[in-house]
């Protein structure tokens, strides 16, 4: 399934840049049309890419980002500092 994510992605990306170029380049309806091809890409890209990164951070292929942790229990009032 990976490796058909991966195919995705590298479709999608290439629709983005190759819409993308249509878009900027043409004129008139097919621009619009173009545009929604180029942004259909850019999403599907995104969403491929991010599948990608959390599928190599579960199996240990790349190592998991550090994030940060959340402490306390409310928000922070800068007036009040109790």
């Amino acid at each position: 399934m990976t490796k058909l994510i991966a195919i995705l992605n590298v479709v999608a990306w290439s629709g983005f840049w190759a819409f993308g170029y249509l878009a900027m380049t043409g004129g008139g309806g097919s621009a619009v049309v173009a545009s929604l091809l180029a942004f259909a890409g850019a999403a599907v890209g995104i969403w491929a890419y991010l599948q990608l990164v959390r599928h190599a951070e579960a199996t240990g292929y790349a190592p998991p980002q550090k994030r940060a942790e959340v402490t306390g229990a409310g928000p922070v009032n800068a007036e009040d500092p109790t």
